[in-house]
């Protein structure tokens, strides 16, 4: 019986980190995959957020950069690096 509490306490440890794993890793590793995918699907035309809330279109793809239109009217185009891209925009900037 003196093992009992111990056993417990892995118990109750394990238990925990299996939770911790199922609510709190596995659903980070999911959404940076998508994310990653999102980003290495990229094409000219494709209408994006940054992270930092800029709104824009692709007009062309580099190696780890992309050039994003901010404004057509003016032609006015920023480099960014593909890791700063944060989603695809494409219904809200249709509605504008």
């Amino acid at each position: 019986m003196a093992n009992n509490p111990q056993i417990m306490q892995i118990l109750l440890f394990g238990g925990i980190f299996v939770v911790f794993y199922f609510f709190m890793i596995r659903p980070q590793q999911k959404k940076a995959k998508e994310a990653k995918k999102f980003i290495e699907e990229l094409k000219t035309g494709d209408k994006v957020v940054t992270i930092g809330g800029v709104h824009g279109s692709v007009v062309s793809i580099r190696e780890k950069t992309l050039v994003v239109e901010i404004d057509s009217s003016k032609g006015v185009r920023v480099v960014f690096e593909k890791s700063a891209i944060s989603k695809d925009a494409s219904s809200r900037l249709t509605e504008e």
